[in-house]
């Protein structure tokens, strides 16, 4: 049923929609949207921090998403960091928590915000900080048609917050422009 939903948009966008090559276009695209919103489920392993404490900075993790508003691709890069106090978590798990989230329909916004609130459940550290910076073809493709503009979103909890030590922000900004 789905894939006559994509057939009828492609027949009302294009003067040629039976032609060979959007055939099994509706199929191919229904394939995916449902491996691109679907990440595979990942276990959140942690560890004891054995009594490190200092900042864990992981940089230009890429992520993909899908703008919630047009459907159109947004991507870019992520800086999460957390200062851990009990436990440290398998550095692979931070581009996994960013993927769990930024592979849905969404904004930049609420992926910031989402993955910045998990690894704080998870692993009550001492500060997360996630920024993201992205570009969105809804914004370069149409409507203002901006190319090569960025949005830099960020969330800074604990240490990193409002409530921390401003020592603390501005050693993580610092080394992330190095």
């Amino acid at each position: 049923m789905i894939e006559e939903q994509v057939r009828k948009i492609i027949e009302e966008i294009d003067k040629d929609p039976n032609r060979e090559g959007l055939k099994d276009t509706p199929k191919r695209y229904i394939k995916f949207l449902k491996e691109f919103t679907n990440p595979p489920d990942f276990k959140f392993t942690t560890f004891d921090s054995e009594g490190y404490n200092e900042m864990i900075i992981q940089q230009n993790i890429p992520f993909y998403s899908l703008c919630e508003h047009h459907i159109a691709p947004f991507f870019g890069y992520a800086t999460i960091a957390y200062i851990p106090d009990k436990k440290i978590v398998g550095l692979s798990k931070l581009a996994r928590t960013l993927d769990h989230f930024s592979r849905r329909l969404q904004n930049q916004e609420r992926i910031t915000q989402q993955v910045a609130e998990e690894l704080q459940n998870q692993l009550q550290p001492q500060g997360v900080a996630v920024i993201i910076k992205a570009k969105h073809l809804c914004m370069e493709m149409r409507g203002v048609k901006k190319h090569d503009t960025w949005t830099t979103t960020s969330k800074m909890v604990g240490a990193f917050g409002e409530e921390g030590d401003h020592k603390t922000r501005d050693e993580l900004l610092s080394l992330i422009k190095t």
